[in-house]
């Protein structure tokens, strides 16, 4: 299992690919329902911050076949 900061390390690392290569999806990030808490304090672990990568790894994953400039 990842630790906490390797999947932060790589949340980062997808988030500035988006930004970079895909800059038309940056909207979507604030959108992603993983991203709106639903309690006033939520808790942040690993299994929340896996379940963001995972998110932004299939946001990607559907743009990109459908989106590619090659």
């Amino acid at each position: 299992m990842k630790t906490e900061k390797e999947i932060e390390d790589a949340i980062l690392k997808i988030t500035m690919k988006i930004q970079n290569e895909h800059p038309e999806l940056s909207k979507y990030l604030a959108e992603m329902p993983v991203t709106i808490p639903d309690v006033k304090t939520p808790e942040i672990n690993i299994k929340n911050l896996q379940e963001y990568y995972n998110s932004l790894l299939a946001l990607l994953n559907k743009y990109i076949p459908n989106h590619d400039k090659n």
